[in-house]
């Protein structure tokens, strides 16, 4: 009798064919993103192998970290940007290009009253044939309302340079209708004529809505360019739309804009070709459909920028000859941290925009641009199909041995030929889904034949349990939990494992690594869910899995807790109760010393989470400064420091616990305290100030919320000297403002030098709010405030309280003296005057 014939799906080929029609259907229907991702990665590690050399005429003058803590808070006012212009103007460079947005006016109070005062001067009929002084007056208002006018000075910059070139910015997406009125002239001029093809059947990517720069700014422009960039699938920058569709008008992006003035190719001279490319100045640039191009990035080697970037701040100051920007291209840009939308690229998880036009630019000049053939997407199914057939017909007549040479080798040769195309004809053909088809058919053909499920299974430790239990014990001794686990899990368990992994969780505990303990109460509770109190925990370890007990918040935005019943945790020495508060650098903690028994509060900072790893180091500095400052000051009005530490990963400092309430309780009108109680008050805070400020330490941050007070005990503290800056040691750049603006001093606010006469107008601040329930200064906004700190004179007293003795209106007047030598000079003279008029009104 013959031989069953075997059934069609148990064949090899079945089993090969079945996996092919599989792998197409996931790859190219369920799940096409994972597997572009594959292609996408080969995209990027191939950019980082090219050796191509960006067009050194591109420089950029970066707005960094450095020009923002030199020059200030950004933005800028305008006439920063105008004199780099015209610094930049006197070394003839070929081209100044910008990524900064002008799109709004520069508001300026002061602006606004100049043009009052002229605007009155010029109805009122004063002039030369009446009084030839009021027509100098007129002359002197014009020339100063022109002096201010920074949207103006950065407009004649720009039409005296005559080569500035500025971006706009579009909201992509299909309009709808009509726009609701025609683009201004300095806008459309910067349209594209030359459009070869149709629109309907070769789309470009469209805009609904346009952010242009102002007509001050845009009219004198040599060019605008727009800014929008297109990300890939998975948030990287590999392409730009070089062109965009505004209703029935083509623009260029900036980059384009810029190569082609570099090119003196106007815009209307720029050939589009839709569905193929663009041409500028016999330059072909062969893009996507779409008309975006694939972008070529440039890597550092050597730790060095590709292109040559120098500091804003260094050329406005001269520190950098403009010399050095003869006929080069000129990018200006931001680069600093918190400034623009950083992208990741091929070379940089983190690009600021000003990098990424830079790239772009080059990529255009040096043609250095990728572009994915015709034929690519033909050379890729045409693949997979010859390898379906090798895994479905030959894959399986080969020995193991030489059929894993030959999968591995057709791998090699997929790889080798997409590098290739990439590296020598900037061509992008995707070759790594058929290779991935080739290893996972691989796989499972190998697992089919030869019924190797078991063997992929790890083996079993065969370490003894004694010897890892011993090496448990050792690692836990040395702090090295982890490690210990992983020991302790290679031993059988039994009533004895079960005591070591749950002393082994309570440690994890105590340094709040709640998930981990959580993970040993689960190996455990395998084993026996009854064992203690195993259920407690376990439920209260994933409860607390996403909550971090000291430093930090919950994720469902609530403060941190300790849920009743956990190991309470421990910094340093002190064990931690409570949350009590937050602070300005971290969270503070209600404490207890064990070894003396001493109640504190405990202020801690969790500085990874909080900071950037290269922040650390400077903030941990910070931290310890704010320790070091307060352990000098022992006085029976200054909160007192008892200790400073740190702990994994907390910085902590322990002081005095104080009990009673922040002044800021009795700020608003209904919460008022007496008058003589503020007035002894705050006489008692000058005295303190008076001996800070004798031992070199400045508060710098004077204000209610600063001063605890406790009226059942009569005791008043100020807290919190954690910005003050020690006068001997310059810990702290001239020009930073620290503190709150509020409160601040004229010259605080200006970033000339603080003294302690800085923390009497302060006190004088809080001494007003506490009298009147209102700030003596308030505003719409930082300018108009710091404006009037500095040059106005608050109501007086009497406009909000009519009981008040003079003495008080007369010690406020001193207090807010704009000029330090006017004020009081030092804490006891103010101290004595508040004392004398608190004990008339007593």
């Amino acid at each position: 009798m013959p031989p069953a014939k075997s059934k069609v799906w148990s064949r090899d080929w079945f089993t090969g064919l079945a996996f092919f029609a599989f792998f197409l259907v996931f790859a190219y229907l369920l799940a096409p993103d994972a597997f572009y991702g594959l292609e996408t990665t080969a995209y990027d590690r191939m950019m980082l192998m090219s050796r191509a050399q960006p067009n050194d005429r591109v420089a950029i003058i970066a707005i960094d970290d450095k020009s923002i803590s030199n020059i200030g808070r950004w933005p800028w006012s305008r006439d920063i940007l105008s004199s780099l212009i015209d610094q930049l103007t006197a070394g003839d460079p070929k081209l100044i290009a910008s990524t900064v947005l002008l799109s709004e006016n520069q508001i300026d109070p002061g602006l606004d009253a100049l043009h009052q005062i002229k605007n009155y001067y010029e109805s009122s009929g004063l002039n030369s044939s009446i009084n030839p002084q009021m027509h100098e007056l007129g002359i002197m208002i014009s020339r100063a309302a022109r002096d201010i006018d920074f949207d103006a000075r950065l407009s004649e910059s720009v039409r005296a340079a005559g080569n500035v070139i500025l971006p706009m910015e579009f909201v992509l997406g299909e309009p709808k209708g009509n726009p609701d009125q025609l683009l201004p002239a300095y806008i459309s001029r910067n349209a594209m004529s030359l459009i070869d093809g149709d629109e309907r059947q070769h789309p470009v990517t469209p805009a609904q809505m346009l952010t242009p720069p102002i007509p001050e700014l845009g009219g004198p422009a040599m060019a605008i360019g727009h800014l929008n960039v297109n990300l890939d699938a998975d948030g990287k920058l590999r392409f730009e739309p070089l062109v965009v569709r505004y209703y029935d008008q083509f623009f260029a992006s900036l980059a384009l804009t810029i190569a082609a003035k570099s090119l003196n190719v106007d815009n209307d001279e720029i050939k589009v070709s839709l569905g193929r490319g663009v041409e500028i100045g016999g330059l072909v640039i062969q893009t996507r459909p779409d008309l975006s191009m694939f972008n070529y990035f440039y890597h550092e080697r050597g730790g060095q920028n590709p292109f040559s970037v120098d500091s804003f701040y260094d050329v406005w100051t001269g520190l950098v000859p403009v010399d050095k920007f003869r006929n080069k291209i000129v990018l200006i840009g931001a680069s600093a941290s918190g400034l623009g939308d950083y992208q990741a690229t091929p070379v940089s998880a983190s690009t600021p925009p000003i990098q990424v036009l830079a790239h772009t630019v080059s990529s255009i000049l040096q043609e250095h641009f990728i572009t994915v053939p015709g034929w690519a997407v033909t050379a890729q199914l045409g693949a997979m199909f010859l390898l379906g057939l090798y895994v479905a017909f030959m894959l399986p007549r080969l020995k193991a041995g030489f059929a894993a040479f030959v999968s591995l080798s057709l791998v090699l040769i997929l790889f080798t030929a997409e590098v290739s195309l990439f590296l020598t004809k900037q061509q992008w053909v995707p070759l790594m889904i058929p290779a991935a088809f080739v290893l996972g058919a691989h796989l499972v053909m190998t697992i089919k034949r030869f019924q190797v499920t078991e063997r992929l299974k790890l083996r079993a430790d065969v370490e003894g349990a004694e010897s890892n239990k011993m090496l448990g014990l050792a690692f836990q001794g040395q702090g090295q939990l982890d490690m210990a686990f992983d020991k302790f899990r290679r031993c059988p368990i039994d009533e004895h494992i079960m005591e070591l992994l749950y002393n082994l969780a309570l440690d994890y505990e105590r340094k709040r690594q709640f998930n981990k303990a959580g993970a040993v109460y689960g190996h455990m509770a395998e084993y026996d869910i009854e064992y203690r109190d195993l259920k407690e925990r376990l439920t209260r370890s994933q409860k607390l899995e996403e909550t971090m007990i000291l430093g930090g918040t919950s994720s469902s935005g609530r403060s941190p807790i300790i849920l009743e019943g956990s190991e309470k945790p421990m910094l340093g020495r002190y064990q931690v109760e409570k949350e009590i508060g937050k602070g300005a650098m971290g969270v503070v903690y209600l404490g207890q010393d064990p070894k003396i028994n001493r109640v504190v509060a405990i202020k801690a900072i969790p500085l990874s989470e909080e900071f950037d790893a290269s922040e650390v180091a400077s903030v941990k500095e910070r931290f310890f400064r704010e320790a070091e400052t307060a352990g000098r000051l022992n006085h029976p009005n200054i909160v007192t420091v008892y200790d400073a530490g740190e702990d994994h990963d907390l910085a902590y400092i322990a002081m005095e616990y104080l009990t009673g309430q922040h002044l800021n309780m009795h700020v608003e009108a209904e919460s008022l305290l007496e008058p003589a109680t503020v007035l002894l008050l705050i006489s008692r805070a000058a005295d303190a100030l008076a001996y800070a400020h004798r031992q070199g330490v400045i508060h710098r941050d004077i204000k209610p919320a600063n001063i605890m007070y406790d009226a059942d005990k009569d005791d008043l503290k100020i807290t919190d000297f954690g910005i003050a800056r020690m006068t001997d040691t310059k810990a702290t750049k001239t020009g930073i403002i620290l503190g709150t603006p509020s409160y601040m001093a004229p010259e605080q606010l200006e970033g000339r030098n603080v003294t302690g006469r800085s923390d009497l107008f302060s006190l004088g601040v809080t001494l007003y709010q506490l009298l009147t329930g209102r700030l003596p200064f308030e505003a719409d906004s930082m300018t108009a405030l710091m404006y009037r700190i500095a040059n106005e004179d608050p109501s007086p007293l009497s406009a909000h309280r009519t009981d008040l003795p003079e003495c008080v209106e007369a010690i406020i007047t001193r207090a807010f003296c704009k000029e330090p030598d006017s004020r009081y000079q030092n804490g006891a003279e103010m101290a004595i005057d508040l004392g004398n008029c608190g004990e008339s009104l007593v």
